[in-house]
């Protein structure tokens, strides 16, 4: 260490100290003398020596450069020709975005929402980096744009995306106070018709699967029959509760209500739907080979969540010979709507049954259809 050397530096002459240290060889070519004598000014050993080990430290230091001057650069070959552009800013980066955003909104969520969002998030930062919110122009977003689409997304993912990205960004905006705006949130988004519209079941097939399904008389199908004559979703089907089935009120019905393992997609889509038709045939079943489960379908549902994809898939698999080309489980859905339609059931009625988002203030008012007056028109619309 130099402080331990600092008192041999020191030189007294008469009263007074005075700093004095050879200068190294290797450097020595810089300096006119070999010995540096610096007049410290004070008779005071303790005063000299701090001043002392003071000047001892900046020479070492200066030293220090003057030799690696003429040493080669240490890992030269990593430099880059176009140095990037630091940015100095203090904002939140989006994977700090994403945090908050999990945390807050995140809580009694599913897994596929924080999947959904990590996902996003992380195509951001793959394709422009994971820089801070104000660093990205709207240039940064068009071109994300640009790699969704040639990557192969529909502009209706594309605009799902965007959605989840806005909403990440913007709440860290809101609650940091953040003096900045949201570089995604006017990208232009094109309308091409890329989008493949879910083809309604015809009724004479409609009719035909829901005896197939008596034929085969299982868990699958069941679930396929209760989808068919209420329009639940099917994610809304599997993750049903047992107790979900109400068979003893003066009207069979579906109460359908958020669970842990299954949440809904919007407020709406809590509502009770009555059973008639094939829907009810299924519900009677499910209630006879409830075999102590809780839930209405073991197979696709269980305390960790409600695997929907599976669900699907085998559905599908299954339906694919029987529906034309474009019709898939999410099918029965356009069609309970297309049938209601047919007997003239008020539009926000059909909303009311199948859990659809309804347009106007006015129609949140009061507590809507009661079960009997929407039997009355499922009634309309089942096969004898």
């Amino acid at each position: 260490m130099v402080y331990q050397n600092s008192a041999s530096y020191l030189w007294i002459k008469g009263e007074t100290y005075y700093f004095n240290r050879r200068v190294p060889k290797d450097i020595q070519s810089y300096y006119s003398s070999s010995r540096i004598v610096i007049c410290l000014k004070t008779s005071r050993r303790d005063s000299a020596l701090r001043t002392a080990r003071s000047i001892a430290q900046r020479l070492e230091d200066y030293w220090m450069s003057l030799r690696l001057a003429n040493v080669d650069i240490p890992a030269f070959h990593l430099l880059r020709r176009d140095p990037q552009k630091l940015s100095k800013s203090s904002y939140d980066s989006p994977s700090q975005a994403l945090d908050l955003y999990l945390r807050l909104k995140g809580v009694n969520k599913d897994k596929t929402f924080r999947r959904g969002a990590e996902r996003n998030i992380q195509s951001v930062i793959d394709v422009l980096g994971d820089r801070p919110l104000d660093d990205y122009s709207s240039s940064d977003a068009a071109m994300y744009r640009d790699y969704l689409l040639k990557k192969g997304l529909n502009t209706a993912s594309v605009k799902r995306n965007f959605s989840t990205i806005r909403s990440i960004i913007n709440l860290t905006i809101q609650e940091h106070g953040l003096d900045c705006r949201n570089a995604f949130s006017k990208v232009y988004l094109p309308d091409l018709d890329d989008v493949k519209q879910r083809e309604p079941i015809p009724i004479e097939d409609i009719r035909q699967i829901q005896k197939d399904c008596v034929s085969y008389d299982d868990e699958a199908r069941w679930l396929v029959s209760l989808i068919s004559d209420t329009g639940m979703r099917l994610s809304e089907a599997a993750g049903l509760h047992v107790d979900d089935i109400n068979l003893d009120n003066n009207v069979p019905h579906i109460d359908l209500k958020p669970h842990p393992w299954r949440r809904l997609k919007t407020k709406g889509s809590q509502r009770q739907i009555p059973l008639v038709g094939a829907s009810l045939w299924a519900a009677q079943r499910i209630k006879a080979n409830t075999n102590n489960s809780p839930y209405a379908f073991p197979r696709y549902t269980s305390v960790t969540g409600t695997n929907a994809n599976s669900a699907s898939a085998a559905l599908n698999k299954w339906l694919k010979s029987r529906v034309p080309d474009g019709c898939v489980i999410h099918s029965f859905r356009h069609s309970l709507r297309d049938r209601l339609r047919a007997v003239q059931c008020p539009s926000d009625t059909i909303d009311q049954i199948g859990g659809w988002s309804t347009a106007g203030v006015g129609q949140s008012y009061g507590e809507g259809y009661k079960l009997a007056l929407l039997q009355e028109w499922l009634d309309g619309i089942k096969f004898d």
